[in-house]
């Protein structure tokens, strides 16, 4: 299948509508809608349903679903190899590409990005924001260089630097709860209480080890992946959210966080496919980040 037909196809399926796509790629209706049966006859799949509700508007069936999502994919890895084989031999240039979750510890790449912009100001930073599932999915299919995880690490398929800074886990709750007077909330104390908690992988072994109960046993009423959006149910009163400190400022809202007691920390990786072949500006944005490391705190390990 030519990466052109795969063009196509995403125009049609971000149009809804073939006649709308061949006007934006510049072919004719006709010529669309023969490039598309013949992919559809090629795959041995129906791809669009045509004509929905008497309209001119196509919907994509669960195989056009599929091949959108992987055709995305396949031209988002050829445009980035094409952009960098085509620098030059001499310039350090081009994208650096970071998946992470929500946590204080994207500040370190900030801080070498910074850093590095004086010297090399034409690389750029791509940062995807989504739990450890996306980041490893993202990993695997090459689609980002780097990423930063507060999970287990498969150190057979991924090299890794556990990075200094641990992330702080606490209860994002309105000021009004009962709890909210407390400057530290135990395990005990939200026994009984309607929680939101993280569905990410990983997080749970953190979580039960300080909760000292199993998920039946506890009042979970949500689950997020994002806290943001959890904070808005806190903030309408549907529970109380165990998450990481410093992603939601509370200053002058109805919300505050108090840490977990005994405390409960997490600690982050950079992460990256062993035997990864960097571009010029991944591989000197990997340089400077271990030189920053190497800068810090004597506990800093790299595996």
């Amino acid at each position: 299948m030519e990466l052109r037909m795969l063009e196509y196809f995403l125009a049609v399926a971000r149009e809804q509508n073939i006649t709308a796509a061949a006007e934006y790629l510049h072919i004719s209706q006709p010529a669309l809608s023969t490039q598309l049966k013949n992919m559809e006859a090629e795959l041995g799949k129906q791809l669009l349903i045509r004509g929905v509700k008497g309209s001119r508007k196509v919907v994509l069936t669960e195989g056009g679903m599929i091949l959108r999502k992987r055709a995305e994919e396949i031209l988002s890895l050829v445009r980035r190899t094409e952009n960098e084989i085509t620098q030059s031999d001499d310039a350090i240039a081009g994208n650096v590409f970071i998946g992470a979750g929500e946590t204080e510890s994207v500040r370190l790449f900030a801080k070498v990005a910074k850093k590095l912009q004086k010297k090399y100001p034409d690389i750029r930073y791509n940062i995807s924001s989504g739990n450890a599932e996306f980041v490893l999915e993202q990993l695997d299919k090459g689609l980002i260089d780097f990423g930063l995880l507060f999970t287990e690490i498969d150190l057979h398929k991924f090299d890794a630097i556990m990075i200094p800074a641990k992330d702080t886990w606490g209860v994002l709750m309105r000021r009004d709860s009962p709890l909210a007077d407390k400057n530290s909330i135990s395990s005990k104390e939200l026994w009984d209480k309607p929680l939101i908690v993280s569905h990410q992988k990983g997080d749970d072994r953190y979580l039960s080890r300080w909760l000292q109960r199993e998920e039946s046993e506890l009042n979970i009423v949500a689950t997020y992946n994002l806290i943001f959006n959890a904070s808005l149910l806190v903030d309408e009163g549907l529970g109380y959210a165990l998450c990481y400190d410093k992603l939601i400022n509370t200053e002058g809202s109805n919300l505050c966080f108090r840490p977990c007691s005994p405390q409960l920390e997490a600690r982050g990786f950079i992460v990256w496919k062993k035997y990864q072949v960097f571009s010029k500006a991944a591989n000197v944005f990997l340089q400077y980040l271990r030189e920053a490391l190497d800068n810090g705190s004597e506990d800093d390990r790299v595996f």
